[in-house]
């Protein structure tokens, strides 16, 4: 398969240096409007590099990685759809809600597969909690947390915290639940970013569960941890150490977690599911949802309201939440 990568900044060089390694997988080229950045990367991952991605487009690709500022998302992955391309766009899916659905019906048009980069869907620990809360070991679920801090990446400058780090977390409070947010209210603040650079969320879902989000680029060390609480158990999960930990009245137990990179993951099953035809494990309706609590949670941090959140559809989306897990589809 054909595949170049557009955006080599910190996420982009992870994406040429996997698709480097992949056997079935031919790195046609990377691009990147830092012209020194991107020889360096093409050196380093023994490809071609290109200053204007178009000029990448015309190579005849099967697929290609968007990883740039999130706000240029819908014109390069309309480009890349007019070019023949699968697509897979680094979460969020676009800046508004409106260029999602844009994003989304192109693909269609084009027969194209559009994938979504929620990576920590693609963390075999968060699969494993997933099986753990649906087999009742923590009883019925009532809450879920997340934190989400670390330190502030300077190449950040077109969104905010909520845009840029806390659609993770409700995607994946989403799936777990197998539910969608149905109102929001966020407090949030800046120390030194022109957006906010620290925030919490409180979502509430349609079933009445509470999710809780936590996440700041002020302190100095990274934490990526989860907490659920059910009326039998109580689980934490660590996306960092892949680790999930249950709790229960009588013992403290370890799952057993296959530990993987999650990226190695999601850009495998980029490949596989191009080349098959399979659909989407995070479906165009599940990004276009973090997307738009995300956005919410701006408008709530700014009015001080508890806000409803708008729930997009795509005429040929079913809109429901997406159950598929990577086992079932990697392994």
């Amino acid at each position: 398969m054909r595949i170049g990568v557009i955006g080599v900044g910190k996420m982009g060089h992870n994406h040429a240096r996997i698709f480097s390694e992949m056997k079935k997988v031919n790195l046609v080229g990377i691009a990147d409007v830092n012209e020194a950045m991107v020889r360096e990367a093409a050196e380093e991952f023994k490809t071609t590099p290109y200053a204007d991605y178009r000029d990448l487009l015309a190579m005849n690709l099967d697929a290609v990685s968007i990883v740039v500022p999130t706000t240029l998302h819908k014109p390069v992955a309309l480009d890349a759809l007019a070019a023949g391309c699968h697509i897979l766009v680094e979460k969020p899916i676009s800046d508004t809600v409106e260029n999602g659905v844009d994003m989304i019906r192109a693909a269609n048009k084009a027969g194209k597969k559009l994938l979504v980069g929620h990576i920590e869907r693609f963390n075999p620990a968060v699969d494993i909690l997933k099986e753990i809360i649906e087999d009742q070991v923590l009883g019925d679920v009532v809450s879920i947390s997340s934190k989400r801090v670390g330190p502030y990446c300077p190449r950040i400058t077109d969104s905010g915290i909520i845009l840029d780090l806390a659609p993770h977390d409700i995607d994946v409070i989403s799936y777990l639940y197998g539910d969608r947010v149905r109102e929001v209210y966020a407090v949030a603040g800046k120390a030194f970013h022109a957006y906010e650079d620290h925030a919490s969320l409180m979502l509430k879902f349609r079933r009445g569960n509470a999710g809780v989000i936590e996440t700041s680029w002020l302190p100095p060390h990274r934490v990526r941890k989860l907490n659920v609480v059910g009326n039998a158990g109580v689980a934490t999960l660590d996306f960092i150490e892949q680790k999930v930990i249950v709790y229960d009245k009588n013992w403290a137990r370890e799952a057993n977690v296959d530990r993987q990179e999650p990226l190695r993951n999601e850009l495998e099953y980029f490949v596989k599911m191009a080349a098959n035809g399979d659909g989407p494990l995070v479906t165009g309706e599940d990004s276009l949802h973090a997307l738009s609590v995300a956005l919410t949670a701006i408008k709530s941090y700014h009015s001080g309201r508890v806000l409803k959140v708008p729930l997009p559809s795509v005429d040929d989306i079913p809109a429901k939440v997406s159950h598929l897990r990577i086992k079932r589809d990697m392994h």
